[in-house]
Parts: C-alpha cells; structure tokens; sequence
C-alpha cells in the first residue's frame, strides 16, 4: 500500500510462519495520528489453517506433561519481562496509554503468565466414593480434568497485551491449542506475545496470531473443531456471537458502569484517591472502570475534592512519562462521548471539572446533578468521566448502585460491617471490592460479570476450568473376584 512514512511490516502469524501476504492496513497512534506499523490481515484461507493446524497441534499439547508446560509458561514470562521497555512503547504508540501505565500492563502479563505456570502443575482431580449404595461396594471414581480442544480468543483494544496473555496463558496452561484475534486496532502488542510464545518453545502449530476482518474471523465463533470461544469485549458483539456458537464452550467479559459507594465512615481522602486513579486510568477505557459515585450526604466537600483531584491530572503525549491521560482509541468514540456529556449538560447536570475535547482526548470529567437514566449514568461511557450523587440512606445508594442491566465489579468505602452484607447480597455483580474502588483487579482472582457483564470467569486457575473438561474413572475393586 502506498505510504510516505517509513511502516514496519507485519503479519499473521500461522503454524510457525509470519505472513505477509495478505491485506496490509495501517495501524496508527490514536494520540497524534503517527504510523506505527502496517499489518497484514490474515484472509480466509489463513484463517482455515490456522484451526486446522490447532486441531493437529491437539494431539501434542494434550500430552505435554506439566513439567514441560510450566517450563514454557515461564519462559514466555521472562521474554516479556525482557522486552518491557519495547512492549510497552508498543502499547503506548498503538493505544494510545500512557507509558507508565503501558509498562505496568506488561510487567502484569509476565506476571499472568509466570502464575499461569504455576498453575500448570495444579490441575487437580479428586477420588469420589460410589459406595453409598448397597451393592457398590469397592467402587470409586478418579475425577481429573483433561484439555478441553482447540481455543479460540477475541481480545479487545484497551489492554492489547494483558488481555491476550488471559486468553493465552490458560489455555497453554491447560494444555490446549489457541487462535487468536486481536483488535483492529492494537494488533501489534498480540503478534509481538506469539513471537515470544513460540521462542519459548512452545509447538508451532498450536500458537496463532491472525489479525483479520469480522467476516473472515467467522469460523473462530462457528467452527466445530473450536472446543470454546472467549471473548473479551462490547456486550452488543459479545451477546450476539452465542448463538453463532454452536455447541462450543463461550466465555464473555463484557462491559459495565459500575459504582462506587461512599459511605459515611470512609476516609474521604483515601477514597477520593482511589476514586480518581479508578475512573482515569487508561483513560476510563477499562470495563471496571468507575462511572457511577454515591457519597453520604455527611461527607461535604468530597465532589469538590474530587474535582481538584481530577483536575490536577495531566493529559498529553502517551510516550510522555509524566502523562496520566491519554487518549481515547479514536474520534468515533471521542465523538460519542462528547455527544453523551452535552446530553448530560443539555438535561441539568453540573460539569464540576473537565469536559472539554482536545482531538481524541477527552478531559478528566466530574459531573453532578444527574439523572440515573442520563446516558453518562445507565451506559457505559468508557472515557475518564464520572457522575457523583448524594444520599443518606444507604440503602437507597445500594439500591441505585444495583439498579442497571451491568453486573462486572462494584466498589465500597465502609467499615460497617452490616453495610457490607447488605451490598454483598443485594449488588449483583461478579466482585464486590470493600474499601476500594471497582477498577482493582489482580491477574490471579476470578474475575467476570452477571447480567449483561459476561459468563464465565477469568484468572488463571478459574479460566484453566473453563478450559479443561471433567473426566471420570468408575473403579470396580472387586472386579467379580
């Protein structure tokens, strides 16, 4: 393709190969527009041989003892770690995330995979006696959990690096073949993570890379010889890729908007802190992100504190170490934020701090005087902006904090104990993180959503499960002797 910009190429990587032959498209920096590499998209064909190289691979990964898998695991973990200070200027210059932040994401995916290594040699089975029956005794059963097939991953653009090793670390972990496709627009993060699994040593065929088209990625959602699909990303896409699943597995890490609550015994320091790291990191473009704050009546000044926190924030260059906010991924999404904030306005609510556009920037926002079906409440913005409400009855804060069709992780400032069962039985959410906000997350907890947030879970041991099937062993001692 033309171009007057010096491109580094590069290509899906299938069986082994890089290719370069197919359809090349320019990935460019979301901040200021700078080429940062031309990809070549994996066509149809790719696509084909890379499933039919995973279902060959199966019959070599499946065997790999554990000894062998965790080798690889952490291999693949040190050859992160040696290359930080590339892989996290590749995120920077394709994300658009701050390289502070960008390094931090890579030192979590060689830490994904150094658990992903441990795990290895923790896939348990269990002895189950039969014998609760007359007539069976001497019987028991061997339960163990076996590779479940040929993975398929669909990442998103806002982790490009991390969320991948979450797709590969288990299921190299748990001894299964995996395709992935990385986003659109941050492939190059996924296809540097495959040179370095395979230099690991990990099989050749068992590893793909194939940026490509949606239509040409069909048979990753609908092939049989794929044993299950994960995908990480907008619940409309999500949602509507289960029933093109056919009979395959399918795990979904979705959206949400999730709230934070306030309480009025918080430290109101502590959690403004926690809130404005919270709702600003990678640019709110994170699904656990906070949107939604409800702070106790009692608590005067917090909004106000929040603001100057907010405020005192800088946006700027991604490659720039002093930045704390980058971009947003592209002007489509700036757009759209843009548009809800003026709705918001527009409806009554109050711009404490922020709301102004710079390119694809968007300005650390604080708003009150909202309404709860504002779209800047109920939707999920995806951008550094969040909404503050007032309460004094803390049921009602929970019950608001509730009420939406998200369910991923919620955050409580309380010590109150009683306050704390309350949320924990009434927010329906996959996590509930107590003197924290929403945004926290280690690699190795179960991590996903209810409701419209997903199925299924993430962290490594609890996606191993996703990945392996149980197998069972009836034992008959007595054998007719």
């Amino acid at each position: 393709m033309a171009t007057t910009e010096k491109a580094t190429e590069h290509g899906a990587i299938v069986a082994g190969q890089t290719l370069l032959g197919g359809d090349g498209y320019e990935v460019r920096s979301p901040y200021d527009g700078a080429l940062v590499g031309v990809v070549h998209r994996a066509g149809p064909a790719d696509i084909e041989r890379a499933i039919a190289a995973a279902a060959r691979a199966f019959e070599t990964t499946r065997k790999l003892p554990s000894w062998r898998r965790e080798e690889i695991l952490d291999a693949i973990s040190a050859g992160i770690a040696a290359r930080r200070h590339e892989l996290a200027r590749t995120i920077a210059q394709e994300a658009g995330k701050p390289m502070k932040v960008a390094r931090i994401e890579v030192d979590r995916a060689s830490f994904t995979f150094k658990v992903a290594a441990e795990e290895a040699k923790r896939i348990y089975g269990e002895i189950v006696p039969l014998d609760w029956l007359p007539g069976n005794e001497g019987r028991t059963a061997h339960v163990r959990r076996v590779p479940l097939g040929p993975i398929a991953g669909i990442s998103p653009f806002n982790f490009p690096l991390n969320l991948v090793a979450h797709k590969v670390a288990p299921a190299l972990a748990a001894g299964n073949p995996i395709v992935l496709r990385p986003a659109s627009q941050t492939p190059l993060s996924a296809l540097k993570l495959g040179e370095i699994v395979l230099e690991a040593g990990w099989p050749e065929e068992a590893i793909a890379i194939v940026p490509s088209t949606t239509a040409d990625a069909s048979p990753l959602v609908e092939d049989s010889r794929i044993k299950l699909l994960t995908f990480t990303g907008s619940p409309a896409v999500g949602w509507s890729l289960k029933p093109r699943a056919g009979r395959k597995r399918v795990t979904l890490e979705l959206g949400g908007n999730a709230a934070v609550i306030v309480h009025a015994d918080a430290d109101p320091d502590y959690a403004a802190e926690r809130i404005a790291w919270g709702a600003t990191v990678q640019s709110g473009q994170t699904c656990i992100s906070v949107q939604r704050v409800y702070v106790h009546e009692a608590l005067d000044g917090f909004a106000d504190d929040l603001g100057r926190r907010f405020g005192d924030l800088k946006a700027g260059d991604p490659l720039d170490d002093d930045t704390d906010i980058g971009p947003l991924i592209d002007s489509a999404a700036a757009d759209r934020v843009e548009e809800w904030l003026q709705e918001a306005v527009d409806g009554g609510a109050t711009v404490l701090c922020g709301g102004g556009r710079d390119g694809n920037t968007i300005e650390p926002t604080v708003l009150t005087n909202l309404r709860e079906d504002m779209r800047v409440s109920c939707e999920e913005v995806f951008a550094p902006v969040v909404g503050v409400y007032r309460y004094s009855n803390v049921t009602d804060a929970i019950t608001a904090a509730a009420t939406t069709e998200f369910g991923l992780q919620a955050g409580l400032f309380t010590h109150d104990v009683r306050v704390i069962d309350k949320a924990f039985d009434t927010i329906d959410v996959g996590g509930l993180m107590v003197n924290d906000v929403s945004t926290f997350r280690v690699d190795h907890m179960p991590y996903g959503g209810v409701k419209s947030s997903g199925a299924g879970r993430e962290g490594l041991r609890y996606a191993i499960e996703e990945m392996t099937e149980l197998k069972l062993l009836a034992f008959n001692a007595h054998g007719g002797l």
